[in-house]
Order: C-alpha cells, then sequence, then structure tokens
C-alpha cells in the first residue's frame, strides 16, 4: 500500500470547511479510480490552520495513472468552491512495510 501524504495551512476559521469541500470534491473524484482505498483527515489540536490528509493507494502505479488532466478539472473545482486562499505545505509519499508474522 502506498500512502499520499498533503499537508495544508488553511484559515483556522475555515478549516471546517475545507475539510467538508475537499471530502465532496476530491474524495468522490478519488474514489473513482482504481487503486483509491481510502483518506483519513488529520487536525493537529496545537494548529488549528493545519489540515492533514492521508490518502491510501493499493500501488503506486495506480494513483500515478490519474491524469494531470483529470486533477487539473478536479483543483479547479475544489478552488472555485472553496473561495479562500490555502497553502499546501507538504507533499510526501510512504510505502506500508508489513513484516512477517513469526
Amino acid at each position: 500500500m502506498i500512502i499520499e501524504l498533503l499537508k495544508f495551512k488553511v484559515p483556522r476559521e475555515q478549516r471546517e470547511i475545507f475539510i467538508q469541500k475537499d471530502d465532496e470534491i476530491w474524495t468522490v473524484a478519488l474514489a473513482k479510480y482504481p487503486g483509491f482505498l481510502g483518506k483519513e483527515v488529520w487536525i493537529n489540536p496545537n494548529a488549528p490552520e493545519e489540515v492533514t490528509l492521508v490518502i491510501q493507494w493499493a500501488t503506486r502505479e495506480q494513483w500515478k495513472a490519474i491524469s494531470e488532466k483529470d486533477l487539473e478539472v478536479v483543483y479547479k473545482q475544489f478552488d472555485t468552491a472553496l473561495g479562500f486562499a490555502y497553502q499546501m505545505v507538504e507533499s510526501s509519499e510512504y510505502q506500508v512495510r508489513k513484516f512477517p508474522q513469526t
């Protein structure tokens, strides 16, 4: 499994709107692609302007098979629906490592 981790800085008073619109637009769009396993939203109680999205993919190949054109359409839809500025501060990729049971 591959983890796509995205961390955003969002105005604290707009955080819940950001999370709601992300779920309505991004999660719905990504769920249509093979390999999408799910998504978690992490909020930091010590930094209310921070929103971290943890997206699980079956394989890196399935995740990266999504075209830039498709992503651009969703970006535009999300930004239009949101109506306020936010900043992506981190974009990371992780592979889940499982160890054999002994």
